[in-house]
């Protein structure tokens, strides 16, 4: 699987974990130099609180296009550290 955002690969990886229709890449797979935390939350009944990132390729800058999970609940441990794409991030093979 490969997340993808104005023609650059945001990450890449064949063992991205499937929660809810998104593909959580493994952090070791996530190119870190176009994702900035933004400072924003969101808190899941069920996973916990994620972070955001914005995602900047060259000037353009796609707030929040990213989270993860740093410290997930236990029903959604497998997912710590790793990433999801949205807002426009192609995420597909």
């Amino acid at each position: 699987m490969k997340a993808i955002w104005k023609n650059t690969v945001l990450a890449e990886s064949d063992k991205t974990i499937v929660v809810e229709n998104n593909h959580y890449f493994p952090p070791e797979s996530v190119k870190m130099e176009y994702l900035k935390k933004s400072g924003n939350q969101y808190q899941c009944k069920w996973k916990g609180t994620a972070d955001y990132y914005d995602v900047a390729v060259g000037d353009e800058v796609n707030k929040d296009a990213a989270w993860m999970y740093l410290e997930p609940t236990e029903p959604a441990k497998e997912i710590k550290d790793h990433f999801a794409f949205w807002h426009g991030v192609e995420v597909g093979e």
